[in-house]
């Protein structure tokens, strides 16, 4: 079984001031290449005795042994003190893995910023290789600049877009290590908090700030404010009145002013509404309670009825005024069509009108 900790030289040769130790499996050793063949590489590990690496190895690490030479000093991991014919078995493969590994933690303790590569994508994230050690970049620990903005969520839209990082290098800090169970779990979105947060420094809630349109997607737009910061509008943050997709107010790179609503988090959550003249300000001077409307049924939910009373004031005909009458909304209600309502609640502070239907 391979040791957890790499013993350092000095340990491997020496018991105390003057007594040689015989090394250990899992030990960690350098030696010298005495001689290159087909079958095996042999390596002078003086004053420790003779080395030797197998032929069976190269298939995993050509593009290690091909350069290798007589003469040079290479690392590594003894998997036998002494085989049957008398040698120290030693695994590049192995010295490689554990380098990497030993590697690895010390990155993860100082927290420090890697390269990875991305060899492979699944609908949970990408792939990625550092140093020969696979390891996973999950979908939600991309940056905001990489995260697929995919409409209604189809998973096997999002893995097209993920697919487009395949062989691709990205800077990432590692989250999640692991030797005993192979996991190595990183994110780009934790490489860039440093410069995220100061970014962020810049910004403030109630700024209105200048952006680009970068993503449409059914819950709301992508705004990018600056090369590393973006961020969302709701859907009911983009307009006073009632819609079904972002496309009916914006376009994707259109230029366009919004107003900082919230940052939470590292998230910044955006309002176009916000910049636009109230239509509910003043509206107890036209509307009060029991007052009979006109209005437009403009969309069903499980909730009721959405009815727009005018542009930008929409009611709620609640489903269950129609229910404790015996009635189905969809059956009383159509869609487009203007009915008779009456006010039976109204809060201009929240922008909420309750409506009743006014039977015939």
């Amino acid at each position: 079984m391979i040791k957890k900790e790499l013993k350092t030289m000095k340990d491997l040769l020496f018991k105390d001031e003057k007594t040689p130790r015989l090394p250990q499996a899992g030990d960690l050793v350098e030696g010298k290449i005495i001689k290159v063949s087909k079958n095996a590489i042999i390596l002078e590990l003086s004053p420790l005795g003779t080395g030797i690496i197998y032929g069976g190895e190269w298939k995993d690490n050509k593009a290690i042994i091909k350069d290798l030479k007589v003469g040079q000093k290479i690392s590594a991991l003894v998997l036998s003190p002494e085989n049957d014919d008398g040698y120290i078995e030693l695994s590049i493969k192995e010295a490689t893995l554990e380098k990497t590994w030993s590697d690895l933690k010390t990155k993860k303790q100082d927290n420090e910023t890697i390269s990875v590569k991305v060899i492979d994508a699944n609908r949970g994230g990408l792939v990625i290789n550092y140093s020969g050690t696979t390891g996973f970049l999950p979908v939600s620990q991309l940056s905001p600049e990489n995260y697929p903005r995919v409409e209604d969520g189809d998973k096997n839209k999002i893995l097209r877009e993920l697919s487009k990082f395949i062989g691709q290098e990205i800077k990432v800090k590692i989250i999640g290590l692991d030797k005993k169970d192979e996991k190595l779990i990183v994110s780009e979105k934790a490489a860039q908090e440093k410069k995220l947060q100061a970014n962020l420094e810049n910004y403030k809630k109630g700024d209105i700030v200048k952006g680009t349109v970068s993503a449409l997607a059914n819950f709301g737009a992508f705004i990018k404010i600056d090369d590393s910061l973006e961020g969302l509008a709701h859907i009911s943050e983009l307009d006073w009145q009632i819609i079904d997709h972002p496309s009916q107010i914006l376009k994707e790179n259109e230029n366009i002013k919004a107003q900082i609503i919230d940052i939470q988090n590292g998230q910044i959550s955006l309002s176009l509404k916000t910049l636009k003249e109230d239509p509910w300000q003043n509206i107890n001077e036209k509307y009060q309670n029991g007052q009979t409307i006109q209005g437009k049924v403009i969309k069903f939910t499980p909730t009721g009825a959405f009815i727009q009373v005018e542009e930008g004031i929409h009611g709620l005909a609640h489903a269950a005024e129609f229910t404790k009458n015996n009635l189905q909304i969809e059956n009383a209600l159509r869609l487009d069509e203007s009915y008779n309502f009456e006010i039976i609640s109204l809060s201009p502070q929240t922008h909420k009108m309750a409506l009743t239907l006014v039977k015939e």
